[in-house]
């Protein structure tokens, strides 16, 4: 199974992302906050600014410091799948 680095030793399955957004947006803001309503939201950034939101097949929603850029990279990455430390 390929892991995805989502930032300070986290992972996510990589074949469960469906997207991966920036978190500013008001949309991405209310997917958020219903979430957090439906017990879904996992907050992965380690008490450090959400960089990035990342939206998985299970309707969970993980929260990651690591920007947006940085895990599509990882994402896309056919070789270690953003393992390393």
């Amino acid at each position: 199974m390929k892991l995805l680095n989502v930032g300070y030793g986290n992972v996510v399955a990589a074949h469960r992302v469906v997207a991966v957004v920036g978190p500013g947006a008001a949309p991405i803001r209310r997917l958020r906050e219903e979430a957090r309503e439906r017990g879904k939201l996992v907050d992965a950034t380690q008490g450090r600014k959400t960089r990035s939101v990342i939206v998985t097949d299970s309707d969970h929603i993980v929260l990651s410091a690591v920007q947006t850029e940085t895990i599509a990279q990882r994402l896309g990455d056919s070789g270690e799948g953003g393992q390393d430390g």
